[in-house]
């Protein structure tokens, strides 16, 4: 038996009589901070070419992503800035972009198995031009073995997403749209540097969503300055009204070297909402849906009706593989993860000399497909004993009840035999809570695990 007491509060939480603002001190990282091991540059070339030389396993679920490295304004709660738009760096990167999908797509590994979503995100993909948007997506569907319901999205912002883009992009075959509006609100977007007015953004997505060719998904943050109760409320309204077919809603997390950092230190904006305050945010985010009838797919996303599937939101949260294309992108495929070079000439250089894109690469660790089958099911809101891996050939699930019996007395979580059902408190902690029980597994499991073994030729 699994004996809780051993952790403590920044584990297992507290036990506390407000569960949803008060369970941790603050929200955990999405990534699993376990054990792997890191292939060493000698070995690099050697493991990669073996990776794509060897068939995959057909029945395993893939996505594929695609990285557009541009913004044209860096928002100031973002982390992630890596190239300010120019249309001859948008081009040179485009076309060492088409290269490197015409070598991955070649390869054995690559054309052994189907893909079920496909993710071009960024950065800003739609700073690319129309025609390069139609390029991608014609090259994607001719080059990769693709499911016949594979779900292609293409992210962007309303800032000069024109007709013409929008057609072109559906004549590429891209059926989904995901926008990063993050509040409607003008005075709230001027301070985050976003570009539009609250009613062009508005006219903008009705626009779109009416035409009914694909589904479109906005993404909405709450926690932003200046974004009270109020205008958070507002925000939710204003999605309803534009007829978007979907919705994320995804707390503000503001680190690194985020602008709103060093603006909040000069006083020249408040400070964003603190993680109390957010928790409140999320419970009325969750009770607006539920009152407009909105069906949940996760515990951070909406949707009016069933064409909005979040495929690769969903499968890229679970052990299915992610082949990573263009500077910046990250993936995992093999039992290996990877991360590409984010320097710009960096990866242009290394697509034309016909060396590795991959900047690291790790060897995952032998207990990776039970911590990923947590994190989608934690996301998901409920966990399920069927779907869990077994660890150490026992269930999981039990295994972990111990947990789930103390996070049900404070309010986080309903068991039901054989699920595990989060309550509002549990959905807005999710990710606090499945990084606990991967916590708790490797500290219960780690030392009996095999160290993970690099492939050799």
């Amino acid at each position: 038996m699994l004996d809780v007491n051993q952790f403590d509060e920044t584990i297992i939480g507290a036990d506390t009589p407000d569960p949803l603002r008060f369970s941790f001190a603050a929200k955990t990282g999405a990534h699993a901070a376990g054990y792997s091991m890191p292939v060493m540059p000698n070995k690099k070339q050697q493991v990669l070419d073996q990776m794509f030389a060897t068939e995959g396993e057909r029945n395993k679920k893939r996505c594929l992503y695609i990285h557009i490295p541009f913004c044209r304004v860096r928002c100031t709660f973002c982390n992630f800035f890596q190239n300010a738009a120019s249309r001859s760096m948008v081009d040179s990167y485009f076309q060492a972009l088409i290269t490197e999908i015409k070598q991955k797509a070649s390869l054995p590994w690559t054309q052994s198995g189907v893909f079920h979503a496909v993710y071009v995100g960024g950065g800003t993909p739609t700073d690319l031009s129309p025609e390069q948007v139609m390029q991608l997506g014609k090259i994607i569907h001719k080059l990769f073995p693709l499911t016949t319901d594979c779900e292609i999205t293409l992210e962007g912002r309303i800032n000069r997403f024109s007709d013409q883009m929008f057609d072109h992009a559906l004549e590429g075959g891209f059926n989904r749209f995901s926008f990063g509006v993050q509040s409607f609100d003008t005075q709230v977007r001027r301070k985050a540097k976003r570009l539009d007015d609250r009613e062009v953004v508005m006219e903008r997505i009705a626009q779109l969503s009416a035409t009914e060719q694909a589904p479109i998904i906005i993404d909405l943050l709450y926690g932003l300055p200046f974004q009270t109760m109020e205008v958070l409320q507002q925000d939710l309204q204003d999605f309803m009204e534009t007829g978007a077919h979907g919705l994320d809603l995804y707390q503000l997390i503001v680190g690194g070297n985020a602008p709103m950092i060093n603006l909040e230190e000069k006083g020249k904006l408040p400070p964003p909402a603190t993680t109390a305050q957010k928790a409140e945010m999320y419970q009325m985010g969750v009770d607006f849906m539920a009152k407009q009838h909105m069906r949940q797919l996760s515990v951070n996303h909406w949707t009016r009706d069933n064409r909005e599937r979040s495929q690769y939101n969903s499968l890229a949260k679970t052990y299915a593989e992610v082949l990573p294309l263009g500077s910046g992108a990250g993936g995992s495929l093999a039992g290996y993860s990877m991360m590409h070079h984010r320097d710009l000439n960096t990866y242009i250089d290394a697509v034309n000399s016909g060396q590795p894109t991959v900047a690291m690469l790790f060897k995952q660790n032998p207990l990776e497909s039970v911590f990923a089958s947590l994190k989608s099911q934690f996301d998901s809101g409920t966990i399920r004993r069927s779907s869990l891996p077994e660890v150490a050939k026992q269930s999981t699930f039990d295994f972990l009840t111990p947990v789930f019996e103390l996070w049900q007395k404070r309010g986080l979580l309903e068991l039901e035999r054989d699920f595990a059902v989060l309550t509002v408190a549990g959905s807005f902690w999710s990710v606090s809570l499945s990084q606990a029980c991967i916590h708790v597994l490797q500290t219960t499991f780690q030392a009996k695990m095999p160290a993970p073994k690099i492939m050799a030729m």
